[in-house]
């Protein structure tokens, strides 16, 4: 089997199908790999590309971390507790108790100091109406979030307040451009169904070490033939599998699994082999799913400025703060990572732009900032972070099966009932490697799974 794509939908393609005994090379046309999720190295300093989290509910992904030998890397908050700032002093917090869903977050609701008594009770409302919608009923793909938040009367800024302070980082959209069926899966997933999904989770050493390093020794270990700088110009199946031209060279194999960007996978699907709702379609219809960008700042501070491990801006263009210094041997509150989900408006401002932006915001809602000098200013940008979960987007999504046997799909933007985050990329891997399994006369179990894909 040839897997082309290196990132966790590629990584745990491969991995499940070496651990059932195939002959598994990987392919990857960057230098590392780690796909979406990865680090740079800026004058020395380890940067990533962007402020990966995770939560308790990513069943998936967190046993891919053990999978990998990760698992210790990570933290994972034994409750639920995200500190809420405002340009205008207010601080409130978001926090669970330890009563059954939905009724855990009922405590927090009741004294959330940026809702009003009625946009409490609207907020509430929503939130019991939306645990009994079913995030795979196609009609909720139709209509935005926030076209069905407006029935409940929920304000423009009730759905700042709450509804997107969550929704925009896990959909990297807001409201009103999201569709209804992703945020559905998101909070009813993560917040409404068990008491603690919504537990926040993120890496404390570089992605790279995380994801990268990590799975190259675990595909090592498996025997997984890996090859970086190894750009796939084509796939051409044929009566006896599949060849595949890779810088001039030509590879066989009798299964392939295709782990790339949605774009890519346009560009290298043979015609009309992409099943859509169990039809043969043409692969450029992957166009229609788009794309949406997410920046991010790392401010490096002479003081701490940030006192909590996380903090979310309300109010302003400021959204979710992490305090990164640990891994850099700082003083905790020092290095502020600054992650600007759905950011269409900063993805084409320079960094002085941003920098002359951000300073003075980052100032009005951590006020230890304004009398604190910058050491480091560094922008990493992803224009084509995720594709855009908007309303029809589900259609466009395609399963693990393709119309052409032995050659199976694989990425966070395939059909995983979840938007473009690591438990997608993981479970979309596991799944290719079902389909793909079977053709190569492997039926016998994959390794037993935590939760049904």
């Amino acid at each position: 089997m040839v897997v082309i794509g290196g990132g966790l939908a590629g990584i745990t393609a491969a991995l499940t199908a070496a651990e059932a005994g195939v002959e598994v090379t990987l392919l990857e046309g960057r230098p590392r790999l780690g796909g979406a999720t990865f680090s740079l190295n800026r004058d020395g300093m380890w940067l990533d590309n962007g402020q990966h989290v995770f939560l308790r509910c990513c069943t998936e992904y967190l046993a891919f971390l053990d999978r990998i030998g990760s698992a210790d890397k990570v933290y994972l908050q034994p409750r639920l507790q995200v500190p809420v700032r405002t340009p205008w002093g207010t601080r409130a917090e978001l926090r669970r108790s330890a009563l059954p869903a939905p009724f855990h977050l009922s405590s927090t609701l009741a004294r959330y100091p940026l809702l009003t008594m009625a946009g409490r009770a609207r907020v509430g409302l929503a939130a019991l109406a939306l645990r009994r919608l079913d995030p795979t009923d196609p009609a909720l793909d139709e209509i935005t979030f926030a076209a069905w938040l407006d029935r409940f009367k929920v304000t423009a800024r009730e759905r700042e307040a709450m509804w997107d302070l969550i929704g925009i980082a896990t959909l990297n959209l807001p409201a009103t451009e999201a569709s209804l069926a992703m945020a559905v899966k998101v909070f009813r997933t993560g917040v409404l169904d068990r008491n603690d999904g919504a537990d926040i989770g993120w890496s404390l050493v570089p992605l790279q070490e995380l994801h990268g390093d990590a799975a190259g020794r675990a595909l090592d270990r498996a025997g997984v033939r890996v090859r970086v700088r190894a750009r796939v110009q084509a796939i051409d199946p044929g009566p006896d599998g599949f060849a595949i031209d890779v810088d001039g060279e030509r590879l066989a194999a009798d299964a392939v699994v295709l782990a790339v960007p949605h774009h890519d996978a346009a560009r290298l699907l043979p015609p009309r082999s992409l099943l859509l709702d169990g039809v043969r379609s043409d692969p450029t219809l992957l166009a229609g799913l788009g794309t949406s960008p997410i920046v991010n700042l790392h401010v490096v501070y002479d003081r701490p400025v940030l006192d909590t491990p996380l903090a979310c801006g309300i109010g302003g263009p400021v959204q979710w703060m992490f305090d990164r210094s640990a891994g850099h041997g700082l003083e905790p509150g020092r290095y502020v990572a600054v992650s600007l989900s759905a950011a269409t408006t900063e993805i084409d401002l320079t960094s002085a732009r941003l920098r002359d932006r951000f300073v003075p915001e980052l100032a009005r809602v951590l006020p230890a900032a304004r009398a604190a000098r910058i050491e480091r200013f560094v922008v990493t940008k992803e224009r084509a972070a995720t594709f855009r979960p908007a309303p029809g987007s589900g259609r466009l999504r395609p399963g693990p099966r393709t119309a052409v046997p032995g050659l199976a799909l694989a990425g966070a933007w395939t059909a995983t009932g979840w938007p473009a985050t690591m438990e997608g990329a993981v479970r979309s891997g596991l799944s290719a490697a079902h389909e793909a399994l079977p053709h190569l006369g492997r039926t016998r179990a994959i390794p037993e799974r935590t939760t049904p894909l």
